[in-house]
């Protein structure tokens, strides 16, 4: 597809305090994209912004809260007249046990990924309509490929990412094209977290190449904006992905079957995990949620 010129546009970045949400806003904002960043962070958010080469602000809103969501939408029309690109990328995560899992870090995973990003499409589509603009849903590996350890994040991005194609179908016809990002292991906080864990650590080294491997984060935001340049309907962080379309039917059989054999491996391991979500991300999501903050400019 050809290129669209970002020179002028606005986007919103969710998550955008730290990893691929902080460098994608840097990297737009080097092409002449207006930042909007939205996340839990304020502080972090506002050094985020402070460093960007164009125009920014910065929102603090939980992306599961509807009418926080709402209000950040029309806040960022108000102050830059139009919304071009929305990048859905907030994101948490957990590992374990499913049946020693925390029931509210489980549930956390799901909102968050999965509803916080239809909350966020709700939000700004109305924007996006009537600029014919991009929505890009950030998705993952995970969303092709179930893996034991890992049932909610797995959950989430299959569901984020069946949401993507459905929306896709609904507002193409308005102008507005969606587009779904796929990231294998990337090193943000949130794999340096999930790394801290001696068993998800151990685990995520036996996988086959080349999904055992940490992948560098500037390459990965360097093909998601390339892709929000195309205006991509599918955007891989890293060249292998793409191939693992055409086998992903074949993985469910094949990963229950090799699962078992490495469960057992880890049998006597698995017992005392830690239960919460991983990184500073998710300690920002627990910290949010105790405080019951849920929208600050």
């Amino acid at each position: 597809m050809s290129r669209v010129s970002l020179e002028g546009q606005v986007a919103v970045v969710t998550g955008a305090a730290r990893g691929v949400g902080e460098l994608l806003a840097r990297k737009l904002s080097a092409r002449g994209v207006k930042v909007a960043l939205v996340g839990l962070e304020p502080d972090a958010l506002k050094q985020v912004s402070d460093r960007l080469h164009t125009e920014s602000a910065h929102w603090h809103a939980d992306v599961t809260d509807h009418e926080a969501m709402a209000r950040v939408a029309t806040e960022v029309e108000e102050r830059f007249g139009r919304v071009d690109i929305v990048v859905a990328n907030a994101g948490v995560a957990t590992g374990g046990p499913f049946v020693d899992s925390d029931p509210e870090a489980w549930r956390r995973v799901i909102e968050v990924n999965l509803i916080g990003s239809a909350v966020t499409g709700r939000a700004f589509l109305p924007a996006l309509t009537e600029s014919r603009g991009y929505l890009l849903q950030v998705a993952s590996l995970a969303a092709m490929t179930p893996a034991p350890m890992m049932s909610a994040y797995c959950a989430s991005k299959s569901g984020v990412e069946a949401y993507a194609h459905s929306l896709r179908a609904e507002v193409g016809h308005q102008g507005v094209r969606v587009g779904v990002a796929y990231l294998s292991w990337t090193d943000t906080d949130m794999v340096r977290g999930a790394d801290q864990d001696d068993v998800m650590r151990e685990l995520r080294q036996r996988l086959p190449w080349p999904s055992n491997k940490t992948y560098p984060l500037g390459p990965a935001v360097d093909r998601i904006v390339d892709g929000i340049e195309r205006r991509s309907s599918h955007v891989y962080g890293q060249w292998w992905l793409r191939g693992m379309q055409s086998v992903r039917g074949y993985l469910p059989a094949v990963i229950g079957t090799v699962g078992q054999r490495e469960m057992r491996r880890f049998a006597d391991r698995l017992s005392g995990m830690r239960t919460g979500l991983v990184g500073a991300g998710g300690a920002a999501d627990e910290q949010e949620r105790s405080t019951g903050v849920t929208h600050r400019r």
